[in-house]
C-alpha cells in the first residue's frame, strides 16, 4: 500500500519543536514534502539559527514516521533561515543587517558587556552571521573581550570602514579608533555622532544579527539609538539585587516608550557556587529577574552564575562560549541565544522591500 501525503502530514503534526513549543506543520517549517511510493522526502526550515538542533529535530521527525505502514526510505533535510523582522515605525533597516539586538542595562557593573559578547558568539556558534557593535563610547570593552584591541579598521572605498573579525564575529568599537588610554571627554551630541558613524559607516556584510552592547543608563546615546536605529528587540541584563532591578526597570520602560519590543531579561550573577566546598549562595538576592518578568509579562531568558571563569576568560580576550564551548556555562548562553532568536523569528517580518517604489513622471 502506497503512502499518502495526508498520512505523512498527519503523523508530522504530532512532533513538537522543543525550542518553540509548536509543531512543525502549523508553523510551516515543513517544505517540499514529496511522497513517492513508500519513500518520503521533505525539508525543514527553522526560522532561527540552531545548528546544534538539526540532528535531534531530524531524529524526532523520523521517529514520528516510523509507525506508518509500508514506510520506505525517509530523507529529511534540516536548515535554518533568518529573515529581517519589523522594527520601530518609520525607521529604515540598515544595509547588510537583517536584525538588531540591543543588549542593555539600567546601570553599570551587572555584566552586560560580557553577556552581550557571549550572546553574539552563541548565535554565531549556532550558524548565524553575527556582528558586534560596542556602543559604549566612554568605556568600550569589546576590543579587550574579543582580543583584538591592538588592531585598526581599514577602509577599502574611502567611505566606509571594514569591521574587524574575531571568532567569526564582525566587530566595531570606538576602542579600535583611539588609543586605549585616551579618555573620550565628549559631550552627548559628539558621542552620539560618533556612534551613528560607527553604526552606519561600517561595511556590515550580510548579518543575520547585529548585537549592540549598549552603554549603561537611559541617557542621550541610549535615546538616540532606540529612536533612530532599527532595533528588532532588546535584551535587558540585570542582577537579582533590588538596586540593579530598579534601574533595569527604567531601561525596560525606555524601550517600551519608543516602541522597541523587549525580547526578555537575563539575570546575571544569580548564584555563587564556592569553588572549594560547593556551597551555593545567592549573594545579590534571589528571584528578582523572574519577578520583573512576571510584573511586565516578558520572557525570562535565563540565569547565569557569579563565576570566576566567566570574568577571567572575558579579560583574556576569549569569552566563555569560545573558551569552553561544551561547558555548562556555554550551554546556558546558547540556550539564552536560542530563546532570543526564536522570539525574533516569531515577530512580524519586515515587508518594506516588497513595496514598489512609486515614481511620478511627466508624460
Amino acid at each position: 500500500m502506497s503512502l499518502t501525503q495526508e498520512a505523512v502530514t498527519e503523523a508530522l503534526k504530532s512532533v513538537i519543536d522543543p525550542n518553540t513549543g509548536k509543531d512543525f506543520v502549523s508553523t510551516r517549517c515543513i517544505r517540499n514534502l514529496a511522497v513517492s511510493g513508500a519513500d518520503v522526502r521533505f525539508d525543514v526550515e527553522l526560522g532561527y539559527p540552531a545548528k546544534s538542533q538539526h540532528e535531534p529535530v531530524r531524529q524526532m521527525l523520523r521517529a514520528a514516521l516510523a509507525g506508518l505502514p509500508g514506510l520506505g526510505r525517509v530523507d529529511i533535510e534540516v536548515s535554518s533561515k533568518v529573515v529581517a523582522h519589523s522594527v520601530q515605525h518609520g525607521v529604515k533597516l540598515l544595509p547588510g543587517v537583517k536584525n538588531i539586538i540591543a543588549v542593555a542595562s539600567g546601570k553599570g557593573g551587572v555584566g552586560k558587556s560580557t553577556t552581550a559578547v557571549n550572546l553574539a558568539l552563541a548565535l554565531a556558534a549556532e550558524g548565524a552571521k553575527v556582528g558586534m557593535l560596542d556602543a559604549d563610547i566612554y568605556g568600550p570593552s569589546q576590543p579587550q573581550m574579543l582580543g583584538i584591541g591592538d588592531r585598526r579598521p581599514e577602509s577599502l572605498d574611502g567611505k566606509t570602514m571594514e569591521p574587524l573579525e574575531a571568532y567569526g564575529l564582525q566587530a566595531m568599537s570606538i576602542g579600535f579608533l583611539v588609543d586605549i588610554e585616551t579618555p573620550m571627554v565628549w559631550r552627548g551630541p559628539m558621542a552620539t555622532q560618533a556612534l551613528n558613524q560607527m553604526l552606519k559607516e561600517t561595511h556590515w556584510q550580510d548579518l543575520d544579527y547585529l548585537v549592540i552592547d549598549m552603554p549603561p543608563g537611559t541617557g542621550d546615546i541610549q535615546l538616540t539609538l532606540s529612536q533612530s536605529v532599527p532595533v528588532t528587540g532588546a535584551v535587558i541584563v540585570t542582577t537579582p539585587q533590588d538596586i540593579a532591578l530598579l534601574d533595569a526597570r527604567k531601561g525596560l520602560k525606555m524601550f517600551e516608550k519608543v516602541g522597541v519590543p523587549i525580547l526578555g531579561v537575563v539575570e546575571n550573577m544569580s548564584i555563587h557556587i564556592c569553588s572549594k566546598c560547593g556551597h551555593e549562595e545567592h549573594i545579590f538576592g534571589t528571584g528578582g529577574g523572574q519577578k520583573m518578568c512576571d510584573d511586565y509579562k516578558i520572557p525570562f531568558l535565563g540565569a547565569l552564575p557569579l563565576d570566576l571563569q566567566i570574568r577571567e576568560q572575558a579579560d583574556q580576550g576569549a569569552p566563555t562560549v569560545v573558551s569552553d564551548p561544551d561547558g555548562r556555562i556555554s550551554a546556558i548562553y546558547k540556550t539564552i541565544a536560542r530563546k532570543v532568536a526564536i522570539s525574533i523569528a516569531e515577530k512580524a517580518k519586515d515587508m518594506t522591500h516588497k513595496f514598489p517604489n512609486i515614481v511620478i513622471q511627466n508624460t
